[in-house]
């Protein structure tokens, strides 16, 4: 397949579209000593990469808490409304917290909620930090740049900042996600693959204005733009909100009849998006993007010849936990390199899907499918990225 050289032989890298844009960011290369060739190359490679993801050194390289553990951490969520933020959470609290809580090392998370107000996000994450209440903060899916002067405030205060899902740009912060820009566009190209390389096709973002959301469709488009006889008769936003995206994909097909041969979505809004084609009465129902949701998995395990892969650009609950890791080993002490720490795209073949699925289960299901924590960012990966690096979870007070 074409997008299998692109992405790793990288032959024709310097034909994207978006490649003569990067240059708002310069990579601290130094800063991967560690990393191995190949994923320098492919996670960090500069044709593929947002222009404004921050890559320069970590200002928590030679830093470490002062404060006595445990320490108590705010989480500060934009959005409580999806089922992605319902599979970050259940893990969060579930799985990640009791595990650093029996270790003696976090006693507390703080939560609270913006509803998408940047405003309101910046005033609760200042309250937490001029009440004293916790010892870092991590945030996820944010604005890239409306928290900066509030992350820096923290910074001063011994409060620092951790995002996952989403980058911000300020330099006081550490960033932990896929490579949006890499994933999207390894999308958007399969997409074309699957469809044959022409036809029309919709793509649905997320939030517009939100860095995960702005790099993936800007990822995708470019993705799609490599197949010219690839148009792309749509585009619509979904909030990262299944029931959004079927509403707005149900409104966009009753006032276009023409045949749409795919649909790049990105997740969380896959099950939403098939059911609006479920029930569009379209006789055949067009491939979308699959990326974790349950509910859409469940139809493809049902259809087995519906698309040929899954393709998880952040699943939930192992987002939450790498960003976790990443800020425990930097309370620690073990010095962070690089602003922002990032993996590929993970896949998933039917055969996969179905050790874990079954022919009766749910298509309305709310739940992920992660690739688990050790195959999205595990420990000797991450090790990579850190001047110091230890296990975590035994290091001593």
């Amino acid at each position: 397949m074409k997008i299998k050289k692109i992405l790793y032989t990288l032959l024709f890298s310097c034909a994207l579209s978006f490649s003569s844009n990067v240059s708002a960011q310069e990579l601290c290369t130094k800063c991967l000593d560690n990393v191995p060739q190949d994923v320098r190359d492919y996670v960090y490679n500069m044709d593929y990469m947002d222009p404004l993801q921050p890559l320069g050194e970590s200002p928590m390289l030679n830093w470490k808490s002062t404060r006595t553990p445990p320490w108590t951490i705010g989480y500060a969520s934009t959005y409580a409304g999806n089922t992605w933020r319902k599979g970050a959470m259940e893990r969060l609290m579930e799985v990640v917290f009791p595990k650093w809580k029996a270790l003696g090392l976090v006693d507390e998370i703080v939560i609270t909620q913006s509803n998408l107000d940047d405003s309101l996000q910046i005033q609760q994450m200042r309250q937490m930090i001029d009440g004293g209440k916790v010892d870092a903060m991590i945030i996820c899916c944010s604005n890239a740049t409306a928290l900066n002067q509030t992350i820096k405030y923290g910074w001063e205060k011994g409060v620092p900042t951790f995002s996952f899902t989403g980058y911000t740009t300020s330099p006081y912060s550490i960033n932990t996600s896929v490579n949006y820009q890499l994933v999207g566009f390894y999308i958007g190209a399969w997409m074309a693959e699957l469809i044959g390389e022409k036809g029309n096709v919709v793509v649905i973002e997320g939030i517009p204005g939100y860095s995960a959301s702005d790099s993936q469709n800007n990822g995708m488009l470019a993705g799609l733009k490599e197949y010219p006889d690839v148009k792309v008769v749509g585009q619509l936003a979904h909030n990262w909100t299944s029931q959004v995206a079927q509403k707005e994909l149900s409104q966009w097909l009753a006032t276009h009849p023409e045949k749409i041969d795919g649909v790049a979505v990105q997740s969380s809004g896959e099950t939403g998006t098939l059911q609006a084609l479920l029930q569009s009465g379209r006789d055949v129902i067009p491939p979308i993007a699959l990326g974790g949701e349950l509910g859409a998995l469940c139809y493809w395990r049902q259809n087995a010849n519906y698309i040929d892969e899954a393709i998880y650009a952040w699943p939930p609950g192992d987002e939450v936990e790498f960003g976790f890791n990443v800020m425990m080993r930097t309370m620690q002490g073990q010095g962070p390199k690089i602003q922002s720490i990032l993996v590929g795209p993970a896949t998933n073949s039917f055969a996969e899907i179905s050790t874990f699925l079954n022919e009766d289960c749910d298509r309305n299901s709310t739940g992920w499918a992660n690739p688990g924590i050790e195959n999205w960012a595990g420990k000797e990966y991450v090790d990579n990225f850190f001047a110091r690096p230890a296990d975590p979870t035994k290091w001593k007070k």
